[in-house]
Formats: C-alpha cells, sequence, structure tokens
C-alpha cells in the first residue's frame, strides 16, 4: 500500500509541474528589478539583458512596472534603448497610462502593489541571433519643466518580459 502511495504522490507532484509549467510555456524570458526605497532616480538605467536565438517566430515584447500607492501620476513616460548584437540601437519614448480617468490605478494586484504588463514592442522577429541589451530610464516631470524628476517614488520593481 506505501509503494502505490508513493508512486500516486510522484505522479502527482509530476502532474502539477507540468500543468504549471504549461501555463507559463508562452514566456521566453522574464526578469525583474528591485528599485531601493520604491525609487528611480532619474539618471538610473534599469538593465536586461537576454539571448536571442529564435529570428522566425514573432515575439512581444512587455516593460512590467510594480507600483505602490505612493506613485504620484496617473501615467509614466520611459525611454527605452534596444542594443541588438551588431551594435544598432532602437530608441523610443513611451507614454502609458497608470490610472483610470477617476484616478484609480490600473493593472493588477491588491493592497499596496499594483502590477501593470504595458506592450513594448507587438510581434516582432529579432533579425540577428545573440546577445541583446534592454534599457530602460523613466522621463518624468512636472508640468511646465524640462528637467526631470530626480527620483520617481512609488516604483518598486521594473521588469522585462519576452512572450510567443
Amino acid at each position: 500500500m506505501g509503494i502505490v502511495l508513493k508512486k500516486t504522490h510522484k505522479f502527482f507532484i509530476l502532474f502539477l509541474i507540468t500543468v504549471l509549467y504549461s501555463c507559463n510555456s508562452n514566456i521566453e524570458f522574464t526578469e525583474y528589478n528591485t528599485l531601493q526605497n520604491s525609487n528611480w532616480k532619474s539618471h538610473e538605467k534599469v538593465s536586461f539583458i537576454f539571448e536571442v536565438t529564435d529570428t522566425i517566430k514573432a515575439k512581444n515584447l512587455f516593460i512590467n512596472i510594480r507600483n505602490n500607492n505612493n506613485y504620484p501620476f496617473s501615467n509614466l513616460y520611459v525611454i527605452t534603448e534596444l542594443k541588438t548584437p551588431n551594435g544598432d540601437q532602437i530608441i523610443d519614448t513611451l507614454h502609458y497610462a497608470m490610472t483610470d480617468a477617476k484616478g484609480k490605478f490600473l493593472g493588477n494586484g491588491f493592497a499596496n502593489l499594483i502590477e501593470n504588463k504595458l506592450f513594448y514592442k507587438e510581434q516582432i522577429k529579432f533579425a540577428t541571433p545573440g546577445e541583446y541589451q534592454f534599457n530602460i530610464r523613466h522621463a518624468m516631470r512636472k508640468n511646465g519643466q524640462i528637467i526631470p524628476l530626480a527620483q520617481l517614488e512609488g516604483i518598486q520593481d521594473i521588469g522585462f518580459s519576452i512572450e510567443k
């Protein structure tokens, strides 16, 4: 009886691992960087290095932002830089809504932590295999000012992910 129970237990664990893996099988890369004291300094680039081997299938690239209730804005401006293995750089300035019209934070979460999965690039094919680097920094400033905020409060983690 004990042997049958062990086999059943092993089968259940194997089944559970298979189910969990299949739920996330579209994710090819995901990584997060935690910001000290939930403050994103204007000069602080957050970097992610990833390897590309598939140059045929289209991918979706996401910026993942985890903010808390101390985030003071309804939007987020970021400057991104994608460096390719052959030295090319793709630089974008992007704007994302962080709240709805009533000021309620968008995204998923509970209590004091909200996660936003923001499209960076949709259905792109990487032209060259090799090591890529994705950099992101905030470009938030007060109305009427040119200089970015020295510190952007309320951003806890910045992530980057690639999905099939």
